[in-house]
């Protein structure tokens, strides 16, 4: 009959690369952990002392040796408590591991088993599968570990279970997208459906890069019911008791409430900008703000994020701006108390067109005198990026970012993409999600017709289908990898399906030299979908 264990999850946010600071941030809450909540064993993220993904440091020998002393050093700091933490490991072959230490000792290494290749994840680049279940006992309770996509396969906990496990730890860097915290529940409910063995699911928190750990760490029971759930999108703690029988009682505040799918995908978009801009070390933002739906969504994220201030806007109107947009935008920057400046682009637009008249005599105004603007624009935030330090945010969404709807080295020019991966349709959900919590976004920036304001007259509508018929054809072309008659079979008409398709394929390039941004689909542009620039695939069937 096995005894008890109290058993402490830590879900913390981790800086890549920073195996010193790590280790000294995992050794605090050991010791936490240990005398806060008298925790029998702690338990840490999937490589958390290197932090996740560390991509191609990996490569790096001196990286190995580091990760090795922080291991050896966190070993020998604790007692009287054991704990499981992630870390690479490198022996004839590099693996992603997990150690139980124990008063000074490393009592085991457990190496990760499934190493996922899609999406994101590209780990078989760099480790070496391990081979084997890890089950260890732990005052009396003996206990199995497995690394994140273990248990998405049934093999590894299968193993653990046969070998006698009659808990699962699971490490997770897991990140989020639409949906996950779903789908994390639903493997988990079917590993527990076939063994009967309770499962603990501590994940990684944080934004790094493109990805954003949402946290959410959670226990099932023997029948896959989720018995308490830690705090998502920030740092949080929680604890629990396995007992005789395989019964788990869960600390009552660690049971964590549903939330709207507008709210979850707000809440990453918020840690992603805050965490690239204080894992860089930027004294704050500067965006844009044209008076429309896209620079106000951005606006409010980075006042959310950041405080209001380290948060500065610049609006820059031309000869086709609008008095309103010029009235909300500086509405909007005066009520969220926002540092505002107004700069006119229009003796600069006057220069360009005269600098460049003789090579245009003869020519027709098109999109390259709308790219001026634009590029104008751009020049002056990174202008003033420089002089400040503070980092541009762009406000392109996912929709402009699939067409080409966007001025590559003008509104594409920064450093981060706050709604990158947001489809113009889901921007104003979110407008509307953020104003239920506060007046945010003044309701005619959300009612009024989208427009780049490049030209007299201008509505993207123009130049695009309505955005609701644009962005189903987006995500099934993109997110879904349909072709085009598939799409024209779901009841799509072909010349629009053509036209879009097209439009995503010629604009590759341009996706190439954008900002990364927070990636909240299944199928982002960069880490996710990666398709040749220069491709005569597909051309014969839009003729």
């Amino acid at each position: 009959m096995a005894d008890s264990l109290r058993i402490t999850l830590c879900q913390l946010n981790m800086l890549v690369g920073d195996i010193e600071g790590n280790t000294e941030k995992i050794l605090t809450h050991v010791l936490r952990a240990r005398d806060e909540q008298q925790a029998q064993l702690v338990v840490f993220p999937e490589l958390a002392l290197s932090g996740y993904p560390p991509e191609d440091l990996l490569l790096r020998p001196g990286f190995h040796k580091r990760v090795a002393a922080s291991l050896e050093h966190l070993a020998h700091s604790v007692s009287g408590i054991d704990v499981i933490v992630g870390h690479s490991w490198r022996d004839e072959q590099l693996y992603n591991a997990a150690s139980l230490l124990r008063n000074g000792e490393r009592v085991v290494t457990y190496y990760k088993q499934c190493l996922p290749n899609y999406g994101v994840f590209d780990e078989k680049r760099y480790f070496s599968p391990g081979t084997g279940a890890c089950v260890v006992d732990i005052t009396g309770v003996s206990v199995g570990i497995t690394i994140c996509e273990d248990i998405w396969e049934p093999g590894p906990m299968a193993r653990a279970v046969d070998q006698g496990a009659e808990l699962i730890i699971n490490l997770n860097a897991s990140p989020f997208h639409i949906g996950k915290e779903r789908e994390r529940a639903g493997i988990l409910k079917q590993r527990t459906d076939i063994h009967g063995v309770p499962i603990a699911y501590v994940n990684l928190v944080g934004g790094q890069d493109e990805l954003v750990f949402d946290g959410a760490s959670f226990v099932v029971d023997a029948g896959g019911d989720v018995m308490c759930r830690a705090a998502r999108y920030q740092e949080d703690i929680m604890s629990f008791v396995y007992g005789h029988g395989c019964t788990l009682q869960c600390e009552a505040q660690n049971v964590c409430d549903d939330i709207t799918e507008e709210e979850s995908i707000y809440q990453a978009l918020i840690l992603g900008v805050r965490d690239y801009v204080e894992k860089n070390g930027f004294p704050g933002v500067i965006i844009g703000l044209s008076g429309g739906i896209d620079s106000a969504l951005t606006l409010i994220i980075a006042v959310d994020a950041l405080g209001s201030e380290r948060v500065e806007v610049i609006m820059m109107p031309s000869r086709h701006t609008s008095d309103m947009s010029v009235e909300d935008a500086k509405k909007q920057a005066s009520a969220l108390g926002v540092q505002y400046h107004v700069v006119s682009i229009e003796p600069m637009y006057e220069s360009f067109i005269k600098s460049l008249s003789e090579l245009f005599v003869g020519k027709a105004a098109d999109t390259t005198e709308e790219n001026i603007q634009a590029r104008i624009r751009g020049t002056l935030l990174m202008a003033q990026s420089n002089k400040s330090g503070k980092m541009v945010l762009t406000t392109g969404n996912k929709s402009e970012m699939a067409v080409g709807y966007a001025t590559l080295y003008g509104d594409m020019a920064g450093g981060f993409a706050a709604i990158k991966d947001l489809p113009k349709t889901l921007v104003y959900r979110l407008a509307h999600y953020r104003n239920t919590l506060s007046e945010a976004i003044p309701r005619r920036v959300i009612e009024r017709p989208p427009s780049a304001e490049l030209a007299p007259g201008q509505k993207d509508t123009d130049a695009l289908p309505e955005y609701d018929v644009l962005d189903e054809i987006l995500a099934r072309y993109i997110e879904q990898d349909q072709c085009v008659e598939d799409i024209v079979a779901a009841g799509f008409d072909v010349e629009i399906v053509s036209k879009v398709t097209r439009m995503v394929d010629v604009n590759e390039y341009k996706r190439r030299q954008a900002a990364p941004g927070v990636r909240i689909s299944e199928r982002a542009f960069g880490r996710d979908r990666r398709y040749p620039i220069t491709s005569g695939y597909g051309r014969t069937l839009r003729k």
